[in-house]
């Protein structure tokens, strides 16, 4: 495999983010972290650097990755905003909560406290990719990933849009915490380049040497399965 350039610092955002009621319950998702730690291998193989800005999971990363451990949301932006300045590019595959409680209790909300019959008010969360599509440099790619529901499509290419991204790579909730995972990958003019299905560690492979050719030749790689 080529490498460009070598040891390149790839940015990976893996598992999900918790947002906290009070200090012992929390709003999160059901990320595992699968995919996060594949695609590490991944950049792994390639010779190159994982830099990994992940959520709780209970997987463990490689050894030679560079691991930066985060809860909220707020705090994957804050890592990731200053570890991208020093990397070729992000793939986005963690699962950031989009939103977080207005209010957080300082105390233990128990059933005994009358009040435990409250509305939850939720406000949005930091766009992480968002933010760093604003600040990508020429040289330097995003990969994103959209699960969706409804409307998947349509969904995926709006955010490949807002979030400034080079590659898309659409999947479903039937993805989370499975070893396999069928992905759609669509570039930054939304055309559908590529069908992704199997194993999640054959999947991250195939991934970066996407995004590898499209940083030397701008152009996909013709071994890949045309969607």
């Amino acid at each position: 495999m080529s490498h460009l350039p070598p040891s390149s610092r790839i940015l990976i955002t893996s598992g999900p983010t918790r947002e906290y009621l009070d200090p012992v319950r929390f709003l999160t998702n059901a990320s595992s972290g699968r995919m996060g730690v594949a695609l590490t291998e991944a950049v792994l193989e390639y010779g190159d650097v994982p830099v990994v800005v992940s959520g709780p999971i209970s997987r463990s990363y490689p050894k030679n990755a560079e691991v930066h451990w985060v809860e909220t949301t707020a705090q994957m932006l804050q890592c990731c905003e200053t570890l991208f300045p020093t990397c070729e590019g992000v793939i986005g595959a963690a699962a950031p909560c989009d939103f977080k409680p207005m209010v957080f209790s300082e105390q233990k909300l128990t059933k005994s406290d009358t009040s435990i019959e409250f509305l939850l008010r939720l406000e949005s969360t930091p766009d992480i990719l968002a933010a760093l599509g604003r600040k990508k440099r020429p040289n330097q790619w995003i990969l994103g990933f959209a699960l969706e529901t409804k409307n998947d499509r349509e969904r995926a290419l709006e955010k490949l849009r807002r979030k400034n991204c080079d590659f898309i790579a659409l999947n479903g909730p039937e993805s989370i915490d499975h070893e396999d995972a069928t992905l759609e990958v669509f570039d930054d003019r939304g055309r559908l380049v590529v069908i992704l299905a199997g194993k999640k560690r054959q999947l991250a492979t195939e991934l970066l040497t996407l995004m590898k050719e499209k940083y030397e030749t701008a152009k996909p790689s013709g071994k890949l399965a045309r969607g």
